[in-house]
């Protein structure tokens, strides 16, 4: 077997002995006869697939007993509609923070919705960043504050929660399980699975029930978050190997630890920093406070240097470096599962290619 570093921002890295143990489960599933993805959503033997993997993210998030761990589809951006469908009431603003790509994106769908008040907007700085609590101009009696914890484009993640009297909401896609992080003054969060949690298929939801109860009944069903709440994310077929995978992956940071994880993310991503100061040659996007640990973005002298940067990596081993379409450069995703010696090659790398490119 020979596997590459994977660099890619998702669908990501997943944890090599989680992809050995699902090979080996894939066609017959513990002696059922079965392979996961063959077997009722409604048995027993899934179903406790899927309340372990519940269950894990309840601990390991350390949710308060008044959340609900809710295991979607639809992605993060059917969040962007449902969020607003559910919360977002008539004559009623939200607040939502601008801080990339991401953030945009979910404002362009609550406006559909309803009022949106952009109480911050720092999508086009350079370099790139989230604003200052400061900077928050914030809508009295909003229904909700919504922002981006880490925008996976930019590389710009916030270090601290941003304070509001509104329900607090949070798309976490990207850096979810990556850090230790307090869910008690949030009223939901929410995360792609295809990061750090899992393979693409899954949305993981947690919302605070007492939160829930405003939902819209004008709303179809499958929409509704209260549905999936009194059917514990089984109202209709869920994505069951992506769940299965996901108990995996849970099981993985349990193991490991997440104050483990996030010190070695942290130490990861100062290596990489650290390679991209010290030189003349590649210049960090991200301000210096806002520096994600979870996609590390930087740039080379020209856009021709960065295309031959990404080529010769990929021969080297190193995939996946490409910045997104619209931003360009250079994107190094180091998520949980990604190994601390795919960083150093990269290092090694970058100290090459500058030293015959430079």
């Amino acid at each position: 077997m020979s596997r590459i570093f994977n660099f890619s921002a998702g669908p990501a890295v997943l944890p090599v002995e989680v992809l050995e143990e699902a090979q080996c489960d894939l066609v017959d599933y513990r002696g059922s006869g079965m392979s996961i993805m063959e077997m009722s959503h409604r048995g027993g033997v899934y179903d406790a697939v899927h309340q372990e993997a519940r269950a894990n993210l309840r601990e390991l998030l350390n949710l308060p007993d008044d959340f609900e761990v809710l295991l979607l589809q639809g992605g993060a951006s059917m969040q962007f509609a449902t969020i607003p469908m559910n919360y977002l009431g008539h004559g009623q603003t939200a607040d939502y923070v601008n801080s990339g790509a991401w953030g945009a994106a979910a404002i362009k769908q609550a406006r559909l919705v309803g009022n949106v008040n952009v109480c911050a907007d720092c999508e086009k700085d350079i370099p790139a960043r989230v604003p200052l609590q400061s900077e928050l101009k914030q809508t009295p009696g909003a229904a909700y504050f919504h922002y981006t914890t880490n925008e996976t484009i930019s590389g710009a993640q916030w270090k601290t929660v941003p304070k509001t009297d509104a329900p607090l909401v949070a798309d976490m896609s990207s850096d979810i399980l990556s850090r230790p992080m307090d869910l008690a003054p949030f009223s939901l969060a929410y995360a792609g699975a295809q990061k750090n949690l899992g393979p693409s298929g899954v949305t993981v939801v947690l919302v605070r029930k007492s939160f829930a109860e405003r939902a819209s009944k004008a709303v179809p069903a499958i929409f509704r978050h209260p549905t999936h709440i009194e059917a514990q994310s089984l109202y209709n077929t869920p994505p069951c190997f992506g769940v299965y995978m996901l108990m995996l992956v849970t099981r993985w940071v349990k193991r490991v630890g997440l104050e483990r994880l996030f010190r070695q993310n942290a130490d990861k991503a100062a290596l990489l920093y650290q390679a991209v100061d010290a030189s003349g040659f590649y210049r960090g996007t991200a301000a210096e406070a806002c520096r994600s640990d979870m996609n590390v973005t930087f740039r080379l002298p020209t856009a021709e240097l960065e295309s031959e940067f990404c080529s010769a990596a990929k021969k080297a081993g190193l995939d996946g470096l490409k910045g997104y379409r619209t931003m360009g450069g250079i994107r190094a995703s180091i998520y949980n599962a990604f190994p601390v010696e795919g960083v150093r090659a990269l290092v090694h790398f970058m100290g090459e290619f500058e030293r015959t490119h430079g």
